[in-house]
């Protein structure tokens, strides 16, 4: 199986959950982030946690309940075209993320794979990939 196969095999995926050490931190992180994807809060509540609609599911945040360090974790998201990739990487950078990888060609995925990597305030890794 190629990546871009397993890529669209994860829509039985329900919902992924990330602990951060500032929610609403976050939440205006993300909020930014995943604005050129067009996802949007769908409920949460203020101070603990909130969840964004990704299509077929869930991208939640919750505040951490104690200062343990946080474990880092990596998620790939699906993008439209390779413009949304682009713009995703501009809005994670102004949006105070940190370059983890410029929008590109990732030729050692598959000779079509696209995608960029930005770290959010916590050091997770999120990556939005296009592969046609």
């Amino acid at each position: 199986m190629q990546i871009s196969e397993f890529c669209y095999t994860l829509s039985m995926i329900d919902h992924v959950t990330f602990r951060v050490s500032d929610v609403e931190v976050s939440k205006k992180f993300y909020e930014t982030t995943f604005a050129p994807l067009g996802y949007k809060i769908t409920f949460g509540k203020d101070g603990v946690f909130h969840a964004f609609n990704i299509g077929d599911g869930l991208f939640e945040i919750m505040q951490s309940e104690d200062n343990k360090v946080l474990t880092k974790t990596h998620i790939a998201l699906r993008a439209k075209d390779k413009n949304e990739v682009d713009t995703f990487y501009a809005a994670g950078l102004k949006a105070g993320g940190k370059d983890n990888g410029k929008p590109g060609p990732r030729p050692e995925y598959t000779e079509t794979y696209y995608a960029s990597f930005i770290l959010d305030p916590d050091g997770h890794n999120i990556e939005v990939c296009f592969d046609n």
